[in-house]
């Protein structure tokens, strides 16, 4: 029985998966090795790098190359002591050599040419060896390429490089080099790329709708457990087709979850919404990694502005082109989260520390009937806001952001006890929309089923230079519309004032507005 994967490459025979060749231009990779090119293959983590590699290397053995795939990763705790990181290099890829090709050439003369030409020659020398006893042209795939670091990733892009024009007779054919980031990002204690003798970067990207619905048929195909089309709308809308995340609310769905194990059993949205929150409140691996990421200094300038709703970014284009890498924004402007379980987890990691310690009593925002009562939750949180905002400030990492990280950590803390939030927010929006769902059990007079209510809350920071009533009536509008949007039944706009000099009795406040259209929505001002 075949499951889906969520660690390491894929195995054909073990996982449902997209064949590996299938997810870039076979064509054009091919033409690439054939007239002597070395290119660049990068993609964000866990997207099916390494699961591309292996097939590659697997077709070009077949077709009259000498082809190894190895990894540079072992050399990662050499950290800055080139011997030790070239060292471990060799030692790999002459083990690689023996175990795919059969190839004991380089495994037995790499110890000798590292003592005597040194870390900065070894692997040229013995690349340049190795390809003169061939007998065919050697392919060398490489990945992980971006965990060296400082002068070991220097030295061996120099060496590669080095014997590039000695290529096919007494170097590599071609060498592809794998890893997060694009070649345009080596640069190590210079301006320009150590790797100037790159063809092409090629970025494999994510799953298309197709080929998530593709994946999850796949599993219906083999148990009979179908999808209702709610459900395989909810996968693809939650990941946008990041291959971990399609993977991984899968086997949730249906492999970790009691429910989703009764193959009889349609999954359903609710299936997947409840295997989504699962996988967040987990923290696992890969949001994890993918959230320790949010304290870079890079990764800051560029997410901060979307969750305070700033106009203007602050970030540079290399800023921006480092994120990108990283999978945490979208391939495309404008500048946003990449998919909705990223922009779910980026304000919880933030707001986590708020989140643990806030000691609230869960009970008292919930009406007699189950309903949830939005007023009386926006005027406790106006009190809280209140009373500790000026502590709570301080603690955030990003402090620009913070009034908005503190409005959603407490919403989130109270209302997902019985409901959920959704949220938008992006460079320029001006705003950040936040959409309470809450299902409300009805009595068994009424069919006793649930009655499903939406509510919107959005936030608007007064700043310097801006006026408090031109700031209300702008978000009274937003409010609305975003209302519209999402068929809530009633909206509610908070207002922060961060201008100097405004006292409490100023800038706290609760009146109720009316858009243009007549849409009434409750403006808190604090």
């Amino acid at each position: 029985m075949r499951f889906f994967n969520t660690t390491g490459p894929v195995n054909p025979a073990d996982h449902y998966c997209i064949p590996p060749l299938e997810r870039f231009d076979l064509d054009e990779v091919l033409a690439l090795v054939r007239t002597k090119k070395y290119f660049v293959l990068h993609a964000p983590r866990q997207t099916g790098k390494t699961s591309a590699l292996l097939a590659l290397c697997d077709l070009l053995n077949t077709q009259g190359y000498g082809c190894v795939y190895t990894t540079v990763e072992g050399a990662r705790t050499a950290r800055d002591d080139l011997v030790e990181a070239m060292r471990a290099v060799l030692a790999r890829l002459g083990s690689q050599a023996r175990s795919t090709l059969g190839d004991q050439f380089l495994d037995g003369a790499w110890p000798g040419i590292l003592a005597r030409f040194g870390p900065n020659e070894a692997l040229s020398e013995a690349l340049k060896r190795w390809a003169e006893a061939s007998p065919k042209p050697l392919v060398l795939l490489i990945d992980e390429i971006d965990t060296l670091q400082g002068d070991p990733l220097l030295s061996t892009l120099q060496q590669l490089r080095a014997g590039y024009p000695m290529r096919p007779a007494a170097f590599p054919q071609c060498v592809v080099l794998c890893g997060l980031r694009d070649v345009r990002d080596y640069r190590i204690r210079s301006t320009s790329s150590p790797f100037n003798i790159v063809a092409k970067s090629l970025r494999l990207g994510d799953f298309t709708q197709e080929e998530t619905l593709t994946l999850l048929d796949q599993h219906t195909g083999e148990t009979g457990q179908a999808f209702t089309p709610e459900a395989l709308e909810a996968v693809w809308t939650q990941t946008l087709g990041q291959p971990w995340l399609v993977n991984a609310l899968a086997w949730e769905t249906c492999f970790e979850r009691k429910a989703g194990r009764d193959r009889t059993r349609a999954v359903s949205a609710d299936d997947v919404a409840e295997a989504r929150e699962a996988l967040i409140v987990r923290r696992v691996t890969h949001l994890d990694q993918l959230a320790d990421k949010l304290g870079e200094e890079r990764v800051r300038r560029v997410v901060e502005p979307m969750l305070s709703g700033a106009d203007e970014r602050r970030a540079t284009n290399r800023d921006i082109e480092y994120v990108r890498d990283l999978g945490l924004i979208a391939r495309d402007a404008p500048v946003r989260i990449a998919n909705p379980i990223y922009a779910e987890v980026v304000p919880r990691e933030l707001g986590w520390i708020l989140q643990e310690e806030l000691d609230l009593n869960t009970t008292w925002y919930v009406d007699a009937d189950g309903g949830l009562n939005v007023d009386k939750l926006m005027e406790a949180f106006q009190d809280f806001f209140r009373r500790h905002s000026e502590h709570w400030k301080n603690r955030f990492m990003y402090e620009e952001a913070w009034p908005q990280i503190l409005l959603q950590a407490y919403l989130h803390r109270v209302v997902n006890g019985g409901g959920r939030i959704e949220r938008e927010y992006g460079l320029g929006r001006g705003r950040v929309d936040l959409l309470l769902v809450w299902p409300q059990s009805l009595p068994p007079e009424e069919s006793g089923g649930v009655r499903v209510r939406e509510y919107v809350v959005e936030c608007k920071v007064v700043r310097v230079g801006d006026g408090l009533e031109s700031t209300v009536r702008d978000g009274v509008e937003q409010t609305a519309g975003y209302m519209a949007r999402c068929a809530a039944e009633a909206g509610h706009l908070v207002v922060i004032d961060r201008r100097e000099g405004r006292s409490w009795e100023e800038r706290v406040f609760h009146r109720q507005h009316r858009s243009q259209d007549g849409v009434p929505v409750e403006v808190w001002g604090m």
